[in-house]
């Protein structure tokens, strides 16, 4: 028995094939009020993103404070560029467990370091996963980032397929 397909879903979908989506208006997706006159018309409000492609494009970094986690093992959008203060959450989107791991000497110096399940370094989240530090389907992480410069991150199970991402902070 399969689920109904959700907005959010299709979105994905696209999204994991490389399509830029700026505006979709999906047939059977909205009520029959006016998508476009700005009141609430009972859907799930959602913030407007810009993106230039699931990984970043060549365009450079997405600018969203929200990464997924997919079940095509990688981080989406695999690029994105904040503010300095912003708090960024990382959403397990898929089925399988998921962590968010920083590369130790990928984070800029006097950065805060960060990791699913509170670790304070590299090697402290390798060790404790999965026991501590898997975000399992549905779950989400937050950070908040205080320092200027770039930040590389990795899941620790899924490493080896690819999934890594970073953070431009500025």
């Amino acid at each position: 028995m399969s689920r109904k397909s959700t907005r959010r879903d299709v979105l994905q979908r696209l999204g994991a094939t490389g399509i830029t989506v700026t505006s979709v208006g999906l047939a059977g997706c909205s009520s029959s009020a006016n998508s476009n006159s700005g009141g609430s018309n009972g859907e799930e409000s959602t913030k407007t993103e810009t993106t230039e492609a699931s990984d970043g494009g060549n365009g450079g970094p997405v600018e969203t404070d929200t990464v997924g986690m997919t079940e095509e093992l990688g981080f989406d959008p695999k690029s994105i560029q904040v503010p300095v203060g912003t708090t960024v959450t990382f959403e397990n989107t898929s089925s399988i467990g998921h962590s968010v791991t920083a590369y130790e000497d990928k984070i800029p110096d006097g950065a805060t370091y960060f990791a699913t399940g509170g670790f304070d370094s590299e090697q402290a989240a390798k060790d404790g996963y999965p026991e501590k530090g898997n975000l399992e389907a549905g779950e989400s992480y937050e950070h908040t980032f205080e320092t200027k410069g770039t930040y590389e991150y990795y899941c620790i199970p899924h490493e080896l397929n690819g999934m890594v991402g970073t953070i431009e902070v500025v």
